[in-house]
């Protein structure tokens, strides 16, 4: 893959880039739930080609006028039927009122159902939520609880449910939080620093002042530690590996929690230190290189990226992508058909457009794009995005308009994306 390993705005060179406790043993239910799933996945379909385009979408809520509804995740339970989570209070961060909520929508059903509490820390913000299902059945819900109203003090939680009730809400039986030391935290972070001065003009760099106070708070154990957040959805390897992607505000970079127990266990990744890229989404290429798209939260205006070659321990320099970024989360996968898709706002100002973008070479090109929302107006944002049973492909995002603010999701398939918008 050509990215560019970026330092500075409209200054750039080339570079080819290719503890916490264990949980209860799954129940018997459980078991039955991962039987379901294996089942489903071996029902035939018919490749995305052949199938006409497909779409529908739909608010999970009517637009709420007053509270802040934001950072959605969305899993397909093994029954077929939906569970979304996001969260909801007056503010972010430095709003305590803050809760986890979600909406189920069934098997057959016309709309979701009434939203109801999945997570609520009495007296702290609750924050961004990334589900997933592990392979023994086992729902995953990731949320960071911000301490003392800051990003850099988020900690993050973890719930897990192993059966789910007549509607399709999970019932919990355990809740722990990940605890991380981030491999050659201090030296790595050092090391990408003091490379970026080297290739960035003088005049360019920060305040002396400031770079000392960067360079203090790196090798600062307890920064170090603290702070980061999931925001996109795990990726699980062939070997049976869990890479959670998480992110930290405070140096703005980003880490993987890696998980070879199916969740029991978690230890941190070395960092994705770019210094502006945060949120990542994992997708895995053939050859096994991971590859991580992220959030530029700096000047560069566009996608980063970073790759791995040894499932996710250590990460090579972070680069810059064709793909325009205005400072906004995204989401990718891998589909059944082998085409990689993205969904991100494919703007440099604003989120007023949310597009969907697809490959056929593994992020090499992104050739085929068809828009979610565009408009003049309004803010559509941090989707999260998985594949169902069959070839539906599920977004959900927050969804900002004048009225108030509400979570939408949207259904497709494939042959919807590459239709073009017309």
């Amino acid at each position: 893959m050509r990215v560019t390993i970026s330092t500075a705005p409209r200054r750039s060179r080339s570079l080819e880039a290719r503890d916490v406790a264990p949980m209860s043993r799954t129940r018997s239910r459980g078991a039955m739930l991962l039987l379901a799933l294996v089942l489903a996945s071996l029902l035939p379909t018919r490749a995305s080609s052949d199938e006409p385009p497909r779409f529908a979408s739909e608010l999970v809520f009517p637009i709420d006028p007053k509270l802040h509804n934001h950072a959605p995740s969305i899993i397909e339970r093994p029954d077929g039927g939906l569970l979304v989570s996001w969260y909801r209070g007056s503010g972010e961060r430095k709003a305590d009122d803050v809760r986890i909520l979600g909406a189920v929508k069934g098997p057959g059903d016309e709309r979701f159902g009434v939203p109801f509490v999945l997570a609520d820390t009495p007296g702290f913000p609750d924050g961004n939520t990334a589900m997933f299902i592990n392979r023994r059945g086992q729902l995953f819900l990731f949320w960071p609880v911000v301490l003392a109203n800051t990003w850099e003090s988020c900690l993050t939680n973890y719930r897990v449910a192993e059966t789910f009730d007549d509607i399709g809400r999970p019932h919990w039986s355990w809740q722990g939080a990940l605890y991380l030391r981030p491999r050659d935290f201090e030296s790595t972070l050092s090391e990408r620093l003091e490379e970026r001065l080297r290739s960035t003009p003088t005049e360019s760099h920060p305040e002396p002042e400031l770079l000392e106070a960067l360079r203090e708070r790196i090798a600062d154990r307890l920064s170090q530690r603290l702070g980061w957040q999931p925001r996109c959805k795990p990726t699980v390897l062939p070997s049976g590996r869990i890479v959670l992607p998480l992110y930290s505000d405070t140096y703005s970079v980003s880490i993987m929690a890696l998980s070879d127990d199916d969740g029991a266990t978690w230890r941190a990744s070395a960092p994705l230190a770019g210094f502006g890229n945060i949120q990542p989404s994992v997708l895995r290429r053939k050859d096994g290189t991971l590859v991580a798209y992220m959030r530029e939260n700096g000047p560069l205006d566009r996608v980063r990226v970073s790759e791995s070659r040894d499932d996710g321990e250590t990460w090579g320099p972070v680069g810059v992508t064709d793909l325009p970024n205005s400072g906004s989360g995204l989401d990718a996968i891998v589909l059944r058909s082998g085409a990689w898709l993205i969904v991100y706002n494919d703007t440099v100002h604003g989120r007023s457009s949310l597009a969907v973008s697809l490959s056929d070479d593994e992020g090499e090109t992104w050739t085929v794009t068809r828009h979610l929302e565009r408009r003049t107006t309004g803010s559509f944002h941090y989707p999260a995005v998985i594949q169902g049973h069959g070839d539906t492909i599920h977004v959900v995002y927050s969804y900002f308009v004048a009225d108030g603010k509400s979570i939408r999701h949207a259904a497709f398939n494939e042959s919807w994306v590459r239709a073009g918008d017309g």
